[in-house]
């Protein structure tokens, strides 16, 4: 989670929401990313799709099986359903996203029934510190808003 941190705070100079992921595959990093929506100007370039694609592109296959997604904040419904199709075993994730998270917040696709793959999930994993990287860029950016409205 350490790493997936230092992802998170990298990516906070281009003004993306500070999230960073890491996968690892028999404890060895294969891939990690942090959010590039501003820089890449892409809606998809979610630190969990950046490093799902690395990982995919470096072991050769779209199959993640064997892998183990690293993500300080709880994923989306559209990395939750990539994690799902990437067959990736096992997510850890720093801390919950009440108004967006897919695992375990507003719905539990990586762990749903329905579906023909279903993920380890585990929560929490240095969640203050995850959260205190998530609320310091907002209070800054609230802050910046403040300052230009009052200026």
């Amino acid at each position: 989670m350490r790493l997936a941190l230092d992802e998170a705070r990298s990516c906070v100079g281009s003004g993306d929401v500070p999230v960073g992921a890491v996968v690892l595959r028999r404890g060895a990093v294969v891939a990690a990313a942090g959010n590039a929506r501003e820089r890449l100007r892409d809606p998809t370039a979610h630190a969990e799709i950046l490093a799902l694609r690395e990982a995919a592109r470096r072991t050769g296959s779209w199959r993640l099986d064997g892998c183990t997604l690293v993500v300080t904040l709880e994923p989306c419904a559209m990395c939750a359903g990539a994690i799902v199709l990437s067959r990736v075993d096992r997510v850890v994730f720093g801390t919950d996203d009440p108004k967006a998270g897919f695992a375990g917040s507003l719905g539990d696709l990586v762990r749903d029934p329905r579906l023909n793959h279903r993920v380890e999930l585990t929560s929490g994993v240095l969640g203050d510190a995850c959260g205190d990287v998530l609320r310091a860029f907002f209070r800054e950016r609230r802050d910046d808003a403040a300052d230009q409205s009052s200026g």
